[in-house]
């Protein structure tokens, strides 16, 4: 597929705790008309109804009117695939660029990025059930262990603690030798905006975020999405497999944890993922 030029796309990306959200809205308002940008939500987690503070989701008072999208678009009972996140970013895409508005691709979750602005087709292999059955019995540490070995690419930007995401990276690997990369023929032209702070600035603004996360009613959040007289009914499998915040705090509440322990856990679990995402932006936003 050929770049088409007159479709320019601006993406805010980086490593978590960055201020992507707010840095993504002051620029949507400033393309004439006034406000004339749109944001489309890049994140695994944020689109998933009800994962709202342990997933950094903006709020409505701080959208300062500006449309996003691809947030609470999914069952977080459910696993939500990338392919499924590109149908529907690709759509919104398109819809945004016959308002004659600008599109912004704001999130730190690499894979969904280039799924959108980059051509190729995810591959065709189908569920393995026996393999499935197999890397269910296994530790998300040990199916990340696998999937480095398989393909280090891969392991690069996934979400080391989704057992979901990992099984399927190490299903595909196992059937076609690696995970293939989506090919590096830009679908638009492309504006990055890459947000990065030194190693201790970022080590502490990911301290700070977390207790106000905490304070913010986090606990109670994964309490009630698992709560089904609250409406949730999501499981405790499920939970740890969204990984991060909703991992450490399912193993919390499973008394799994304790308070201080899934703290320091998670908090250096954030960090590892930051690193991550380092890796993979800068190969881009350069």
């Amino acid at each position: 597929m050929q770049r088409d030029s007159s479709q320019k796309v601006i993406v805010v990306c980086g490593p978590t705790a960055t201020g992507k959200s707010d840095y993504a809205v002051a620029l949507a308002k400033s393309f004439p008309p006034a406000g004339g940008g749109e944001i489309i939500s890049a994140d695994s987690r944020q689109v998933y109804k009800g994962l709202d503070i342990g997933s950094g989701k903006i709020t409505k008072r701080e959208m300062k009117g500006v449309p996003h999208h691809l947030l609470d678009v999914a069952n977080p009972k459910r696993s939500f695939s990338v392919a499924q996140y590109k149908k529907l970013a690709e759509k919104t895409l398109q819809a945004i660029f016959k308002k004659g508005k600008t599109p912004i691709i704001c999130g730190g979750t690499g894979f969904y990025i280039d799924a959108l602005l980059y051509s190729g087709e995810f591959p065709a292999v189908s569920p393995n059930s026996t393999l499935r059955k197999k890397l269910e019995k296994l530790s998300p540490e040990a199916l990340f262990d696998r999937l480095q070995t398989l393909d280090p690419d891969r392991a690069e930007d996934i979400d080391r603690y989704n057992k979901v995401r990992l099984i399927r990276a190490i299903e595909i690997a196992t059937a076609l030798g690696r995970v293939p990369k989506i090919k590096r023929q830009a679908k638009y032209a492309i504006e990055w905006h890459y947000l990065d702070f030194p190693d201790e600035v970022l080590k502490k603004r990911i301290h700070d975020r977390l207790l106000k996360r905490m304070k913010a009613g986090m606990v109670a959040e994964v309490k009630k999405l698992h709560n089904p007289a609250a409406g949730g009914g999501v499981s405790w499998k499920r939970l740890e497999a969204l990984g991060l915040e909703y991992r450490f705090l399912a193993l919390f509440l499973q008394n799994k944890l304790t308070k201080q322990e899934m703290l320091e856990q998670l908090e250096s679990a954030i960090w590892h993922y930051a690193k991550r995402q380092r890796t993979w932006f800068k190969k881009y936003a350069k």
